[in-house]
């Protein structure tokens, strides 16, 4: 085949841009500076720390097994749980999670709950000692709701402010400043209830609070204490919506044996009539003379002579006693409803004291 001139000449034109391509290329080769071994082993140093790093798997995700056994140790959300569990500092350690959600968890939850209004709750109440050395507690947590109040968890750290503050009753002044109690005094466990209480606020997700502390301590060697619980949640706890303490003294031997029981019937009296003071002794002056000026103004229309007056005013004052007195009320426990103070009498013992707690709403 005769090629053309044109033909040929574009086929040479080609034939020299190749050329001057390939020596470029050799001597870009011929100017790179020649590596050293040391240059050399840095090199693949370098390559395989790449390679470890790119080929590192990030830690393991929680397994439900995992999750499941933190929600059950701390009441946590599951996401929480979740969460907690895949922090790089805990790395899937069950210890380790319970303290990062206490850190995390219990201040977050709490700071969402501060300030809500929490009207239920639980009364509990504990009884310790023997003799003269007996004590009783009784506390009240509130809550948001009824449904939370009711749980495990919460009946449970009720119980435990309950024990707690009968167990400090060497230093009453410390249980009468409840943040100080609850910063200081300790569960069973040996766990600060402070710690406790941000527990079941972080399983529960409500506002809770310690709102009342009392207590209430033998007299002699011959007080009985017995307290009763109204509305009780569990078996294993002695909470409820409403409790009652009683102080009984045993006046003469033949009052050992009734004792106990008399007592328990007058703490569910106590529960059920809700008296204000144990006798009209104990009623404050104040209150004494506030109802009788407001009887004053009652009868002073009648035209009654002033005797008579007297005689109106202090009939009106034994049904504010009758009222208002544990000793002075109508027996609800008793058949036939006597006076409390006439039962106690011909059972030879003497009221000492009570305690009265209950979930108000008002």
């Amino acid at each position: 085949m005769i090629l053309s001139k044109a033909t040929l000449h574009c086929w040479a034109l080609s034939r020299i841009s190749i050329a001057s391509r390939l020596w470029s290329c050799s001597s870009s080769l011929l100017s790179l500076p020649v590596c050293t071994t040391a240059q050399t082993h840095n090199v693949t140093l370098q390559i395989h720390q790449r390679q470890f790093h790119s080929t590192t798997s990030p830690a393991a995700a929680p397994t439900a097994q995992l999750v499941k056994q933190l929600r059950e140790a701390t009441g946590a959300p599951m996401m929480e749980c979740k969460k907690a569990l895949s922090s790089p500092e805990v790395n899937n350690n069950i210890q380790n999670a319970q303290e990062w959600l206490r850190k995390h968890g219990s201040a977050k939850a709490s700071s969402k709950v501060t300030g809500r209004e929490a009207l239920e709750g639980l009364v509990g109440i504990q009884i310790t000692g023997e003799g003269r050395n007996q004590v009783a507690s009784m506390v009240k947590v509130a809550s948001e709701t009824d449904f939370a109040s009711r749980s495990e968890v919460f009946s449970t750290f009720v119980q435990e402010v309950a024990d707690a503050a009968a167990a400090a009753t060497v230093d009453s002044k410390i249980v009468d400043d409840i943040p100080t109690f609850i910063s200081t005094a300790k569960n069973y466990d040996g766990k600060l209830l402070s710690e406790r209480l941000n527990d079941v606020i972080l399983a529960i997700r409500e506002n809770l609070q310690v709102h009342s502390i009392s207590l209430l301590k033998a007299s002699s060697h011959n007080s009985v204490l017995v307290g009763y619980v109204h509305g009780r949640v569990s078996p294993g706890t002695t909470c409820g919506s409403a409790a009652s303490l009683v102080e009984l003294e045993v006046m003469s031997d033949k009052g050992t044996d009734t004792a106990h029981e008399a007592a328990k019937k007058l703490a569910m009296h106590i529960v059920a009539a809700k008296p204000l003071y144990l006798n009209p002794h104990s009623v404050p002056e104040d209150v004494i003379q506030k109802e009788k000026k407001i009887l004053m103004e009652n009868i002073q229309g009648m035209n009654k002579p002033p005797k008579i007056q007297e005689k109106i005013i202090a009939g009106q004052l034994r049904k504010f006693y009758e009222g208002t007195c544990l000793t002075e009320q109508l027996h609800m426990a008793e058949e036939g409803n006597p006076k409390i103070s006439k039962v106690m009498k011909g059972l030879n013992l003497e009221v000492k004291g009570f305690r009265l707690m209950g979930m108000s709403k008002s």
